[in-house]
């Protein structure tokens, strides 16, 4: 009898999970099944797929079957099984980009009249949503800081009179992009006072910067996890993805409104996700790692002025957070150069190695202006208040040579240090 481990840590199970190589004439790597549409093996078994699909009927006398692929494609299942595996959650829903994720998830839980709670920084793509795109629908956005307690969040629900109608409580950990820490456990007692319209209150959590290896917000309460799956879970810099996981109820109303949204990712996507899927942590682990030796460098070099790192948390409040929550201070770092906008750009503009560019979470290092390129539709008030100011500059670190990265900054800094005038 062939022996079987039922107790395989996620990165084993990355391997294999989900898919039986003789399903596909015994190749070891699940094919790409680039196809629009499958065949039923018997009418009956299409009518109940479909019944199936659209929640006319839960309780089949088969499992679900393969129909259409903008509905269900065996690369996505492969994906979606997998994804589960780190967060230890029942269901996935995968799309063609973190913002098409974020966006359905808003949209399948909100409706006219109700509020969404958001901390404050979130990703640039977000904010504009929730200012932009939710108030057409009269859906209204009340936000909170990283350092409000729990007595001023309830304040702000209260007097905007929306305890009765908050519908989600949104947040990012760390938030985008100054690393500043929010207390899910408090998120969750927060969305567990409020109900909306007798339905319970969701807590939704982008957890792109350290997800799946450094955080699982289940863990904390969270009912739906969110992720550019572009970042470190794509890794390569080389497509555009994301994902939305939690129960099967929740994830069930979030593929039904992906499927009129036809929003979901292709196969070769999805087969390049799951390729990513087999060498995340230790990607994840080999970034975190070269992270500390740049941070370190970048906090004791005199043209900067703060460095926003995990590693280097000064409150209690914060460390209280971090240790409950992280298993690793990450490989994001954003910092404060010395001077402004002018500065910032001659640095980045200096950069040989390190790419200026958007987007973090691949094997190359990468640095961008947040408060000119991310986040440059946010209000300018909510900049002012969240950090993201001119001096902001925020590096994602790859997997290059530490030292080489090093020496990209020092020479980036020199060339600022020849802007100063002569003494």
């Amino acid at each position: 009898m062939k022996h079987t481990n039922k107790n395989l840590r996620p990165e084993s199970k990355m391997m294999s999970h989900g898919y039986n190589p003789f399903w596909s004439e015994g190749s070891i790597k699940p094919p790409i099944f680039q196809t629009s549409t499958f065949e039923f093996s018997s009418a009956k078994a299409g009518k109940q797929f479909f019944a199936k699909a659209y929640g006319i009927e839960e309780d089949l006398d088969q499992p679900m079957g393969l129909i259409y692929s903008r509905l269900n494609n065996p690369n996505l299942e492969i994906l979606e099984n997998r994804l589960c595996l780190w967060d230890e959650v029942e269901d996935c829903a995968s799309f063609g980009s973190g913002m098409a994720a974020i966006s359905t998830v808003l949209m399948a839980f909100t409706k006219p009249g109700d509020f969404v709670l958001s901390s404050l920084p979130v990703y640039g793509g977000t904010n504009f949503f929730m200012e932009n795109i939710l108030p057409k629908y009269n859906i209204h956005v009340l936000y909170f800081t990283p350092d409000q307690d729990e007595e001023e969040i309830q304040s702000i629900i209260d007097q905007a009179g929306a305890r009765e109608k908050l519908a989600m409580v949104y947040t990012e950990t760390p938030a985008n992009p100054t690393n500043q820490l929010i207390d899910l456990e408090m998120c969750k007692r927060i969305k567990d006072s409020c109900k909306c319209d007798d339905e319970n209150t969701l807590l939704a959590v982008d957890n792109t910067f350290m997800g799946p290896v450094w955080q699982q917000p289940k863990k904390y309460g969270a009912d739906l996890i969110l992720y550019s799956a572009t970042k470190y879970i794509g890794g390569h810099s080389d497509l555009i993805a994301g994902a939305a996981l939690g129960s099967e109820e929740l994830i069930a109303q979030v593929k039904g409104l992906r499927t009129f949204l036809g929003n979901m990712p292709s196969p070769q996507t999805a087969w390049l996700l799951t390729r990513s899927l087999e060498t995340l942590k230790v990607r994840m682990e080999q970034q975190a790692k070269t992270t500390k030796t740049v941070a370190e460098f970048l906090n004791d070099h005199p043209l900067v002025e703060t460095v926003y790192y995990l590693g280097f948390l000064t409150s209690d409040r914060e460390k209280d957070i971090f240790d409950r929550h992280f298993s690793s201070a990450g490989a994001m770092i954003a910092f404060d150069i010395q001077g402004g906008e002018q500065e910032a750009f001659r640095f980045l503009d200096s950069l040989t190695m390190i790419k200026l560019a958007v987007s973090l979470g691949g094997t190359e290092s990468l640095a961008q202006h947040p408060q000119t390129m991310t986040h440059t539709d946010m209000a300018p008030e909510l900049k002012e208040l969240t950090g993201v100011n001119e001096q902001l500059i925020r590096l994602s670190v790859g997997l290059e040579n530490s030292q080489d990265i090093i020496d990209d900054l020092s020479y980036a800094f020199s060339r600022v240090e020849e802007m100063k005038p002569a003494t």
